[in-house]
């Protein structure tokens, strides 16, 4: 463990360094489990992490090297487990405000928590909470960015980018991680102060689709709907004929029209 001149309170004042792990997300909760109490905002980032796992199980690629890959400990045993989703905000705010600066462009944030350049996915986030009781114990929060990836397979060319092929030039992962610490440390600070709204109103403001008519799928069926809101617990509410319905995760596909 090292410590870092990020300027942050607690975010990124511990981090250790891997050249290659399985999953950031497990390394830091086999640390956590079998050593002395770490320090909030401390950070497992690696080079290369070769089972990054996304949300639901599903694998996230990554090419060595070139783009974040890691997880952060948080401890919010503030927050009460009704009230989950509202570390998921936080930690969306802070990521995707703190890329829109580096970007130069509005970003926004896919439900629940994927980081969005127009229609192509820049970059993910899998939250693992401990609980003890009806409250979170402590948080593991998993970090996915492309950041100087130039080219991805075929099969993500079209639904994935980075932060090279939006602005067209190298940009140091030392600097991107400075600010997104930086920005989840704020929102995180504003969550601790519980300003669910000003975090719900936020997050609305920047979620991918909200208000706006697009495809979806669920159980099989294509269907129009429109985004308006997301509940306390988390799930999605969409307006489909006049009717709202509410979602949780993996109940519903976004299609892409473009």
């Amino acid at each position: 463990m090292q410590n870092n001149t990020f300027s942050t309170l607690f975010v990124g004042q511990n981090i250790i360094k891997l050249k290659e792990v399985d999953s950031t997300n497990n390394f830091l909760k086999d640390l956590a489990s079998k050593s002395a109490p770490l320090a909030e905002g401390t950070v497992i980032m690696a080079d290369h992490q070769f089972a990054g796992r996304g949300q639901q199980a599903s694998v996230w690629k990554t090419e060595p090297g070139m783009n974040i890959s890691m997880s952060i400990l948080l401890k919010p045993s503030f927050l009460a487990l009704a009230k989950h989703f509202y570390l998921n905000m936080a930690i969306s705010l802070g990521i995707c405000e703190a890329l829109s600066l580096i970007a130069n462009q509005p970003l926004s944030i896919k439900w629940p928590n994927d980081i969005y350049y127009n229609s192509q996915k820049l970059g993910g986030i899998l939250i693992e909470n401990t609980l003890t009781g009806n409250k979170i114990k402590s948080a593991i929060i998993g970090i996915g960015l492309n950041v100087n990836q130039k080219e991805f397979d075929a099969e993500l060319s079209s639904k994935a980018t980075s932060l090279y092929q939006i602005l067209h030039k190298h940009v140091s992962l030392e600097a991107v991680m400075d600010k997104i610490f930086v920005y989840i440390e704020k929102y995180y600070l504003n969550l601790r102060s519980e300003k669910y709204d000003f975090l719900s109103d936020a997050f609305l403001k920047h979620l991918y689709k909200f208000n706006t008519p697009s495809l979806y799928r669920s159980n099989g069926q294509v269907f129009e709907g429109t985004i308006t809101g997301v509940e306390e617990g988390g799930q999605l509410r969409v307006s489909i004929d006049g009717r709202t319905e509410s979602f949780n995760l993996k109940e519903i596909e976004f299609l892409h029209t473009q």
